[in-house]
């Protein structure tokens, strides 16, 4: 083993620790940490041991640093073809993601990779490939996911809809109608916990979805099938979401619902029954304001709705503005919060009795204040 025949300058230490503070390079770090303990008089085996560096290595770094100081630690420029992307043409990707994908005619409404590189290299000239645009945003702390949230409505319907519902409203005011508005919504039997405050050391571990993709599909084709014969709760043996119809009457925290396995049409018109039924004594005209959805334009319908001419009729707001102009949104969130709250339950049973038992206390013990 050949004796380091190399002196160090007066401030090296100094130096070292200064760059260490500032350099942010992993690589580059551990090796003015090795160096830094070769100067304060450690043997270079010892380092190299403790560090875990080969020995060759420390002797080729400790010698840099001798002749060059810290610019010596760094990598050289290295040989070979210089990247395509440099800095202002990753920064021109950047600024182009946040732009409508249609305004430069692209064939999608969304951007992706090969959109990307398409639309950068009929600006600038520079063509690259799918897996270098993919590297760029993934560098840039972008991802490629579905976007979750609300459509936005047109805002001349939304607003045409509001002035609508006002009018009705008013009518309600003056005991003229009543006035529901309804809509439905899904519970799982493995709930989603919202963010709260956890302690690290206990760390809570739930199963949020113990069965696969192919294993809820085969639990939920087999509810159907169930449902369909029998009609009977009792006769359910398997699943794993339940819907809930619901409509809230205006002016009061009254939510009239009805739990079913799955939300079609048979089911909506067993509740548009069960609504008449409580209704039809006041011989007033009942408006049930509702989505735009496909169930609420079928054709299966048309029966239920001449059945109860003149007695009953829906209001079918404009795309999209269900989450604007439906109180009962709100009211959703708040019972899903109460009925599966960190909880996964067993089985169909016990997800239904503690929704109905949840709902029937709203009626005595309202859960959530709606605003009217």
């Amino acid at each position: 083993m050949r004796t380091l025949k190399r002196h160090f300058p007066d401030n090296a230490l100094p130096t070292l620790d200064t760059f260490l503070k500032q350099t942010k390079e992993a690589r580059v770090f551990r090796r003015a940490q090795a160096v830094r303990e070769v100067v304060k008089g450690h043997r270079l085996q010892t380092v190299s041991d403790t560090l875990h560096l080969t020995y060759s290595a420390l002797r080729t770094w400790v010698h840099r640093f001798a002749s060059q100081g810290t610019p010596g630690l760094v990598d050289r420029p290295r040989p070979g073809r210089p990247p395509k992307v440099t800095g202002a043409l990753a920064h021109h990707l950047d600024r182009l993601v946040d732009q409508d994908p249609l305004q430069h005619d692209a064939s999608h409404s969304q951007w992706s990779c090969q959109e990307l590189a398409t639309i950068l290299g009929r600006q600038t000239g520079v063509q690259l490939s799918r897996e270098s645009v993919r590297v760029v945003l993934k560098n840039k702390d972008l991802s490629y996911s579905r976007p979750t949230g609300r459509l936005a409505p047109n805002p001349a319907e939304l607003a045409w809809a509001s002035v609508e519902l006002a009018a009705l409203e008013y009518r309600a005011r003056r005991g003229e109608i009543i006035l529901l508005y309804k809509d439905e919504t899904i519970l799982w039997r493995f709930a989603l916990p919202r963010a709260g405050w956890w302690r690290k050391a206990h760390r809570t571990r739930l199963p949020i979805r113990p069965l696969s993709q192919s294993q809820i599909k085969r639990a939920e084709s087999l509810k159907r099938q169930a449902w369909v014969q029998y009609r009977s709760w009792s006769r359910l043996t398997s699943g794993v979401l339940l819907s809930v119809i619901g409509a809230v009457q205006y002016g009061t925290s009254r939510v009239i619902y009805k739990i079913v396995p799955h939300f079609d049409t048979e089911g909506l018109r067993q509740y548009i029954h069960q609504v008449m039924a409580i209704f039809s004594h006041t011989k007033k005209e009942v408006v049930m304001v509702a989505d735009r959805s496909g169930i609420h334009r079928a054709h299966k319908l048309t029966s239920t709705l001449t059945h109860w001419h003149e007695q009953f009729r829906l209001h079918l707001l404009p795309a999209h503005c269900g989450h604007h102009l439906n109180p009962i949104e709100g009211f959703w969130r708040v019972m899903k919060d109460r009925i599966g709250a960190a909880r996964c339950f067993p089985d169909l049973q016990q997800l239904y009795q503690r929704t109905r038992r949840v709902l029937t206390e709203h009626q005595t013990r309202p859960i959530y204040a709606f605003h009217w």
